[in-house]
């Protein structure tokens, strides 16, 4: 955030619709940096918004949280709740807590990193086209359908914390993915795996790339400036551009 000091909106005895008005009317106006304190539940925070802006949460944002938004940085001191970045298109959203499910869903563009763990259906349907390739950081474990249906972007899952020997990932990684790159931090089991994915080499373009990520993850959070090694990491592909081809007309 900038210098300038930030507008201040207190959400304690806002409804959503209240809290959302502010902000729109606010960035309007020409703010550029805004808090919003004593966030509860409020939804829809951010969404839609094209603008350069910083927004900072304090508390726990409602659903659909930066939803199809287009260029701001929201960062939440807190945990979030399910949705985050649906159909997002460019921006930052970072989470200084745990996220719920479908983060990213059919996400477009832009980077959102969450410290803790996350949920259920994380990516699914991401997407990606030309220059906009979507990321995804997630620090520390997630539940089943991790990059379901997934068509392009990057999903990272580190598993800081976690006790050696621990799964990262539930059920299904990876199921009906058809484009884009997971990177899980250490050893993938088969049981854990979708059909349609497979592991691939780490080659130099895509460490090269990779690496970028995670130094902006550690920035963004003030981690240690020690950062995985290549070794550290499995990485799954789609093992086909049309997985469920069989089953359609044509």
């Amino acid at each position: 955030m900038s210098t300038i000091a930030a507008s201040v909106i207190d959400a304690s005895s806002l409804q959503y619709r209240e809290l959302n008005l502010m902000v729109r009317s606010a960035i309007a106006r020409g703010e550029k940096d805004l808090v919003l304190r004593n966030v509860c539940g409020q939804r829809y925070i951010g969404a839609g918004l094209s603008t350069d802006a910083s927004i900072l949460i304090e508390g726990i944002p409602g659903n659909d949280l930066a939803a199809f938004m287009n260029g701001p940085v929201i960062r939440v001191q807190g945990n979030v709740q399910d949705g985050v970045g649906n159909t997002m298109s460019s921006g930052t959203v970072a989470v200084d807590g745990d996220a719920g499910d479908v983060l990213g869903y059919a996400m477009r563009g832009g980077r959102i990193f969450v410290r803790g763990e996350a949920g259920y259906r994380v990516g699914i349907h991401m997407k990606e086209y030309g220059p906009q390739v979507p990321t995804i950081v997630i620090g520390g474990t997630v539940r089943d359908y991790f990059g379901e249906y997934m068509a392009g972007g990057t999903l990272v899952l580190l598993g800081l914390d976690v006790p050696p020997g621990e799964p990262l990932a539930g059920d299904f990684l990876g199921t009906g993915m058809h484009g884009g790159d997971i990177y899980v931090r250490g050893a993938v089991e088969d049981w854990q795996l979708g059909r349609e994915v497979g592991r691939v080499p780490i080659d130099d373009a895509a460490w090269t790339n990779l690496s970028l990520h995670l130094d902006a993850f550690r920035r963004e959070f003030g981690l240690s400036d020690e950062l995985p090694t290549k070794e550290e990491f499995t990485r799954l592909r789609p093992v086909s551009r049309r997985p469920y081809g069989r089953i359609y007309v044509y």
